[in-house]
Order: structure tokens, then C-alpha cells, then sequence
């Protein structure tokens, strides 16, 4: 039972240590707002989002001075609008037009759904929608996008990875202008772009949400943060071994999903809304000390990227799932450590210092909660392999039964070695070094891999 000594408990890490909330985000179904007339339905989807999330700010701007907690976003996520975008004959961007106006009427900072299913292959809308995404997100500002390429059970459809490279590397020239008189940010569209494997319907974090077609009509999902609170920890057992530190991380995770659940339960019950599930992943920010990077750090490595490192990560990731599960009964999301370049300053520092690589990102992927994030390559990268990265980190999704994904921004003029800044949470982000061996004629095949032996559980 929550009470208030529940949050007592976490003033000194909200204080001192970058606790906090990271994102509210509220699902909205719009399977309702379909018409074979594109303008009315775009008129059915802000007007259902607009009256769904009127009081949404507001609800988290009331529990932050009730409690004392910062919640740093609150956020919509939508069905996925390929969905919708079917029905009606016309451009699906004007979809995103609707939502990005919602957003603003709201003040929510993003809203996701602006996304496609297609790991078995394209249905009616996919295509269209996919190829809109370069127009739709250097059109708007709010409005963020996701595709799933892959699951499973179902194996890795590759006509989708090879137009997702193409369409990543459109969407980030289309942004390349950099900061105008509408603030936009340099190849800034690129980085509201995830590509899933095993895509997950109740995420709350940005920019991979969408709310799922077995999800209520409207549900409120919590994403909570805390690296710093669990880097605080682990510094204190400079003598411990490494199953006291697993003890350790477990019993900061359980009061940090405390914290959330709590959270989650009240903006549900104030908004009239039914709970959905909190997020515990440890979602890092460039400030001092909030970095998943400096976790490893502390466990002994000298550098983030290291040998060794890929281990540590998967004791932090088990162990703050662990303790996660025992302080809710609604975990959900994605749940665990991310590990996003641009937004972790330790993460920044290991690239800089040439201590981590986008190889060893990839392995340490195989046992974190998503994959590659917000990471930087060269404006002249191909597509291709663009498209490879996203088939390689797919394919440790598929056979590992785990939620895979890449966010990754080719900074258009700018070599590697430069630094990209996004400012805000979004950090800054050192260009990566990407191999120069072309993957062209495996990508230019197309087809599908099948699924592992892993998607026969029935």
C-alpha cells in the first residue's frame, strides 16, 4: 500500500540526484475518428485528442506541487495512424498536421502514433504512410514516428528495413536546415524516427509510443527515470561484490516504481482515465551524473565501453526489472536501462574518448531495454547502411524475444568526429565512425528472414 512515507523517502534523491518522472503519457484510441472523407476524419482525430487530454497538463502540473516530484513531460500517444489513414483517400500528412495541432492545443511536447505495423508485410496505408514520414515530421513539430519492421513470430520483413534507411536519411535532409524562425533543430527529424523489432503496445517514451489496438480507449502510462539515484548507490559499495551490488540496485529500483506507481495512479484517478502500467526504465538526461554510463562506471570499469561492460549492463538491466516487478503489479513499457548516446553525458564522453564504438553498442544491445539511440553517424552514410544497422539490431530482437530498436541521425554535413547538438534532453551527440563496407547487394534483396525456432511456443 502507498503512503507517504513512500515519498519521503525520495526527496533526497529528487534533491540531489536528477530523480524524477521522466513522462505522462496518455493513450488515445482513434479507431473511432475513421471516415473515408480524409478532412472529417482529421476533424474527428483532434477533436477527439483535444477533448480526451484537455486537463492532461494540468494534472501533472497539480501532482508536481502536490508532491514535490518533477514530471519533466507529459506526452499522447495514438493508435497507429496507418490505421486510420487507410480509410481515407488522400495524404496522410494531413493526419499528422491534425496531431501536431493537438499537441499544441493541449501542451503536450510530443505525441506519438504516426507509425506502421508492418513486420509480416505492407496492408492498405503502410506503404503510403511510410513515405509520407519525411513531409509529415519536417512539417510539424510535435508530431513523432515509429515503424515496426520485425517481431518474432513473425521474422524481419526487409522490404521495410531497406525503405526505412531511405526514408531516415530523407526525413534528416529534409530537416538539415538547422535552427530557423520556427526553432527547428539541425536533422532534427530524423531523431523523432524509431525503427522497432518486437514493438511494444503501452511504451510511453518518446519516440516509440503508440497506443495499441488491445489497449482501452484512453489510458495513462508512467515513465519513470532514475540513473542518477541508482549511480548514488552503487558509489557508496566501493568494497561490495557484485551480488550485493545487484541487491542494491534492486532495492533503489523498487523505490523509484514506488514513486511512479503512485504517480500513475493519481493523474489516472484526477483525469477519470484507467492506469495502465509504469515504465521503469532508467532513461538518462545529459545532466551530471544522470547516465547509465556512469552506473557501469562505478561497478568498476574504467570506461564505459570497455571489456567488461556488456556484462555490467546486464546486471543493471536484470536487477532493476527485478526490483521493479516487486514494487507494481502494472509494470510494463519497455522497462529497464537505455542506453541513448546524445542523452547520456557519460555515454558522450566514452565516444569522445574513444572508449565505445557502434559495435560495441550493438552487443551491449543484446541485453538492454532497446538498442541503438540517438545515435549520430555521418551526413554521407548510404541507405544502405542505414538500412543494415537497423536489419543487424532487428535480427538481435528477433532471436533474443526482445524489443529492438534504432534511432539514428545522419548528420547531413558533418563528418565524423563533429558534434551534432540537439540541446534540451535531447543532448548533444558525437558523430559515430560507421564501417565503410557496403552492405548494398544483401539489403537490395529483399523478401523476409524468417522466424527463429523461438516464435514455435505454441
Amino acid at each position: 500500500m502507498l503512503n507517504n512515507s513512500d515519498i519521503l523517502e525520495t526527496i533526497k534523491m529528487i534533491q540531489e540526484e536528477n530523480l524524477d518522472i521522466r513522462t505522462i503519457t496518455m493513450g488515445i484510441s482513434l479507431l473511432d475518428c475513421i471516415d473515408p472523407d480524409i478532412d472529417k476524419a482529421c476533424a474527428k482525430v483532434y477533436d477527439k485528442i483535444a477533448k480526451t487530454a484537455e486537463n492532461h497538463v494540468k494534472a501533472g502540473e497539480e501532482l508536481e506541487k502536490r508532491y514535490g516530484i518533477p514530471i519533466i513531460n507529459k506526452r499522447i500517444s495514438v493508435t497507429p495512424v496507418a490505421m486510420i489513414s487507410a480509410a481515407s483517400k488522400g495524404n496522410p500528412v494531413q493526419f499528422a498536421l491534425a496531431l501536431d495541432k493537438a499537441a499544441k492545443s493541449t501542451g503536450v511536447n510530443f505525441v506519438g502514433g504516426y507509425s506502421a505495423l508492418v513486420h509480416k508485410g505492407f496492408s492498405a496505408g503502410d506503404l503510403e504512410l511510410i513515405k509520407s514520414i519525411p513531409d509529415a515530421l519536417s512539417q510539424t513539430e510535435r508530431v513523432c514516428s515509429s515503424v515496426n519492421i520485425g517481431s518474432t513470430h513473425a521474422g524481419i520483413n526487409m522490404d521495410a528495413v531497406k525503405l526505412m534507411g531511405e526514408i531516415i536519411l530523407e526525413t534528416s535532409e529534409k530537416t538539415a536546415a538547422g535552427r530557423d524562425s520556427s526553432n527547428k533543430i539541425h536533422c532534427f527529424g530524423a531523431a523523432k524516427i524509431v525503427v522497432f523489432c518486437n514493438a511494444v503496445e503501452d511504451n510511453p517514451f518518446m519516440a516509440g509510443a503508440f497506443h495499441g489496438t488491445g489497449e482501452p480507449d484512453a489510458v495513462i502510462n508512467v515513465g519513470v527515470s532514475g540513473p542518477g539515484v541508482v549511480r548514488a548507490a552503487v558509489a557508496k559499495m566501493q568494497n561490495a561484490t557484485i551480488d550485493e551490488i545487484a541487491e542494491q540496485i534492486k532495492r533503489t529500483a523498487f523505490k523509484i516504481t514506488r514513486m511512479g506507481q503512485l504517480v500513475g495512479a493519481e493523474a489516472a484517478k484526477m483525469l477519470g482515465i484507467p492506469f495502465g502500467i509504469v515504465d521503469l526504465s532508467l532513461a538518462p538526461t545529459p545532466a551530471v551524473g544522470d547516465s547509465v554510463a556512469y552506473i557501469l562506471e562505478e561497478m568498476g570499469l574504467e570506461k564505459c565501453g570497455a571489456y567488461g561492460t556488456t556484462a555490467a549492463l546486464a546486471l543493471l538491466n536484470d536487477a532493476v526489472k527485478k526490483g521493479g516487478v516487486m514494487a507494481s503489479s502494472h509494470v510494463g513499457g519497455l522497462s529497464g536501462a537505455f542506453i541513448p548516446v546524445s542523452e547520456d553525458a557519460g555515454m558522450i564522453r566514452a565516444v569522445l574518448d574513444g572508449a565505445l564504438t557502434l559495435e560495441k553498442l550493438e552487443a551491449m544491445t543484446a541485453v538492454c531495454s532497446v538498442g541503438l539511440d540517438m545515435v549520430v553517424v555521418p551526413g554521407d552514410t548510404p541507405a544502405d547502411v542505414i538500412s543494415a544497422i537497423i536489419a543487424d539490431e532487428a535480427a538481435i530482437g528477433m532471436v533474443n524475444s526482445k524489443t529492438t530498436a534504432v534511432r539514428i541521425i545522419p548528420a547531413i554535413g558533418r563528418r565524423e568526429g563533429e558534434v551534432l547538438d540537439f540541446g534540451g534532453l535531447f543532448g548533444s551527440g558525437p558523430v559515430m565512425a560507421v564501417n565503410k563496407f557496403s552492405p548494398n547487394k544483401f539489403i537490395s534483396r529483399g523478401g523476409r528472414i524468417p522466424a527463429p525456432l523461438q516464435s514455435l511456443k505454441n
